[in-house]
């Protein structure tokens, strides 16, 4: 009798193990370096946390203590696994994503700074974002790296390249 029937795979020429790992290392990686970044200019990572949190609640949410630091990690890292979930559905249309990995990714991970800075953070609670040292690090240059490419390594990794009919 087959043992892994029903069970979810994590292995090669798996979605869920593609777009697990990539969303897991992106999220840890970026929440990384966002501790390290605007730490250094002060910041800590409940605060943080409570940032990311604002977008949704507002600046109530630095009122609420650990339940908004809670909900701006699970937030976080849901974004995280949405853009590797995003990226694996294109590479399956477009092979280039697979093929060219390290580059598509390091592209993908400029986009998803793009995007969350001038598109979604406008539309937060929050508001637009406010420059600083911190965000041109951790965004433009550490996003392509710590976010983009983990996407795109895990999904070349685990789902490969697209079934062609």
């Amino acid at each position: 009798m087959n043992e892994n029937r029903g069970s979810i795979s994590m292995s090669r020429g798996s979605p869920v193990a593609a777009i697990f790992w990539g969303g897991l290392l992106a999220g840890v990686f970026d929440i990384t370096q966002a501790f390290v970044g605007f730490g250094l200019l002060g910041a800590r990572p409940f605060r943080i946390l409570q940032h990311i949190a604002g977008g949704i609640l507002g600046k109530h949410s630095f009122e609420m203590g650990w339940p908004s630091a809670m909900l701006g990690l699970l937030l976080h890292f849901t974004i995280a696994f949405s853009a590797a979930t995003v990226y694996f559905l294109a590479s399956r249309k477009i092979r280039l994503l697979v093929d060219y990995a390290i580059a598509c990714g390091l592209l993908y991970g400029e986009l998803v700074f793009l995007f969350m800075y001038f598109v979604v953070l406008p539309f937060s609670a929050v508001g637009p974002a406010h420059f600083n040292v911190a965000t041109y690090v951790t965004g433009p240059v550490g996003h392509t790296v710590l976010v983009g490419l983990p996407i795109a390594l895990s999904v070349r990794h685990f789902a490969g390249p697209p079934k062609t009919p």
